[in-house]
């Protein structure tokens, strides 16, 4: 069963949100065919909790440009690891170390990537 394309919409506005706020290692993973719950994890990580908070706070500003509701965010005290639900689309923000730690791309290995094609902002080398 394929993913409907509002959850990759969803997934690159998220993504891009969090590549304009700097953070590293964005991947999307279709966890259709696993979770019931949701179509797609979006994981990025950022060097500080600050900077876990701020790629949040950019994420939920330019989902809610987009019209995308924000169901839930968790973890929202320390700012090491900030769960955001969308319904269609679950956004995961770690701290580096954290990320590293808990390994959420290893778990989900079995999961495809998507493309998000995100725009990095840099130019690119031909």
């Amino acid at each position: 069963m394929s993913i409907p394309q509002e959850s990759i919409d969803m997934a690159r506005v998220a993504g891009q949100a969090a590549t304009d706020r700097l953070a590293e290692n964005v991947i999307a993973l279709d966890v259709s065919e696993q979770l019931a719950i949701t179509d797609i994890f979006v994981i990025a990580s950022a060097d500080s909790e600050r900077q876990v908070s701020a790629v949040c706070n950019g994420i939920e500003q330019d989902m809610h440009k987009a019209g995308y509701k924000l169901k839930r965010r968790e973890g929202e005290s320390d700012a090491r690891w900030i769960l955001m639900d969308f319904t269609d689309i679950v956004v995961h923000v770690q701290h580096a170390e954290d990320r590293e730690f808990y390994a959420l791309d290893r778990l989900w290995r079995d999961a495809p990537v998507i493309d998000l094609q995100l725009d990095d902002g840099r130019p690119a080398h031909h």
